[in-house]
């Protein structure tokens, strides 16, 4: 082989093998979701038994008001050195009636995601500052005399 074949092909190389480390990697997590299964929970024919034998234990179940659960499912992608973000998100709630028959099923998407951002590294609390000679100092001359205080 000629020698600038082998450095054009070893560049080649190279840049593949570059671009393929910025490549996106995608993690799913919680609840595979199938399709015909989640179509064929029907309200007033499934139950709480049916639902567990079709879909699974849920992800987590409500725990005040009407019964609930829910199948939580997320996929986030994370190129390397960077934070990973979610690219899909799906959450199928299941309402059962107190009988414990399905009364309805509705599935959420990313849109429902409320994202939160800390104010700060600090957590802010009511009341005043002290710093640390008032944390040290600040009990002395305040104890009591014995008899003289609250409940005496």
């Amino acid at each position: 082989m000629n020698r600038s074949k082998i450095l054009g092909l070893a560049i080649v190389g190279a840049g593949a093998i570059a671009v393929s480390g910025c490549a996106s990697i995608r993690e799913p997590s919680g609840y595979i979701v199938d399709a015909t299964l989640l179509q064929s929970v029907q309200p007033g024919i499934d139950n709480e038994q049916s639902v567990a034998s079709t879909l699974g234990r849920p992800t987590f179940e409500s725990q005040y008001g009407e019964k609930t659960w829910y199948y939580v499912s997320s996929t986030s992608g994370r190129k390397p050195f960077v934070r990973p973000r979610i690219q899909q998100h799906s959450v199928l709630a299941v309402k059962f009636d107190p009988a414990g028959n399905v009364v309805s099923t509705e599935q959420t998407g990313i849109d429902k995601v409320a994202y939160l951002s800390p104010d700060g590294d600090a957590t802010p609390t009511l009341g005043r500052e002290r710093s640390f000679l008032e944390d040290l100092f600040g009990n002395i001359g305040a104890v009591t005399q014995p008899g003289v205080g609250p409940g005496q």
